[in-house]
């Protein structure tokens, strides 16, 4: 299928709204998690986006759902896989490690693409994606920390002996587990994107990722009815707007740009998180805070301004 390519100024301008549309996802996460577990909640924001797709999806593009090949589905259902498990691991590893490190090392995913696009895509990394990957993950990591540490002068952080002892090794496996999901996920979508309709693709791939993520749930012994009506309603946000227009957003974008200049976009999401979290729960950004969202935000214009489309 061939797609014609948007310019410039609409590639930005839609990254930014995806970033934006993601960035509600941590606050929304936090009000739910008052009543519901996080793997509940992961599978109900997966399994809603998918069901509001099926119509349109076996609608409009039935023709092309039939017409997929044999390896176009297998990884189109490879990369919802990926996706469930990204969730799963990482929401799961904050129960074990703190936030920080949990941050931290899911933020790594940039660094994972851009090792392996090479290998899997054959996608040249220009030397202004690795300057903007190196920034934009300093900045990640300065996000990451701001819980726990603190600027006066420098950078004060306690002992990172609990790093790795007892269960928060295990948190922390976890959360790197979640960036190398995450980073499957997104060069498995620049694979298929170039040639695969966005409501095609992200129908399949959302629709694996609610059913792996069900079994998930229902494996780890969670119910999956019984909460507060408002739980509901949080979890139907989290599928209309993080989900399909925040992630399909990127899952469009990937049609278009490297997987590596989109990864690195993916880290405009803790700004967004920071600048709401400020508005809705009064929480302001710590110098840390703002340091790394600067890192964050000069990392992505350098990596974009020579990106090739």
């Amino acid at each position: 299928m061939h797609q014609t390519s948007p310019s410039r100024l609409v590639l930005t301008l839609g990254l930014i709204g995806g970033i934006l549309a993601v960035s509600t996802a941590s606050i929304l996460i936090k009000f739910a998690q008052e009543s519901a577990p996080s793997l509940v909640i992961a599978a109900y924001r997966l399994t809603i986006a998918s069901l509001v797709l099926a119509p349109v999806a076996v609608g409009r593009k039935r023709g092309e759902l039939r017409g997929l090949s044999g390896p176009d589905l297998r990884l189109a259902l490879l990369s919802g896989t990926f996706l469930a498990l990204h969730f799963a691991s990482w929401i799961s590893s904050l129960e074990f490690t703190s936030v920080a490190s949990s941050v931290v090392l899911v933020t790594t995913t940039p660094l994972w693409v851009a090792l392996l696009s090479p290998l899997v895509l054959h996608e040249r990394i220009s030397r202004a994606i690795i300057v903007g990957m190196v920034l934009a993950l300093a900045g990640g990591i300065l996000v990451g920390v701001s819980d726990s540490c603190s600027w006066n002068g420098g950078i004060s952080c306690p002992s990172l002996g609990d790093f790795v002892r007892g269960e928060a090794f295990l948190g922390n496996f976890l959360a790197l587990f979640g960036a190398w999901m995450a980073a499957g996920y997104i060069l498995v979508g620049r694979r298929l994107r170039v040639h695969m309709s966005l409501i095609a693709y992200i129908f399949i791939v959302y629709g694996m990722a609610a059913v792996v993520e069900i079994v998930i749930m229902l494996g780890a012994g969670l119910p999956a009815f019984g909460y507060p009506a408002q739980v509901y309603v949080l979890m139907i946000l989290l599928a209309l707007v993080p989900q399909l227009i925040g992630h399909s957003t990127f899952n469009w974008a990937l049609g278009y740009l490297p997987a590596s200049f989109v990864s690195i976009a993916l880290l405009g999401e803790p700004i967004g998180s920071i600048i709401l979290a400020y508005v809705i729960l009064d929480q302001a950004p710590g110098a840390l805070n703002l340091i790394g969202c600067a890192l964050i935000l000069a990392g992505i214009f350098i990596a974009s301004r020579q990106n090739k489309q």
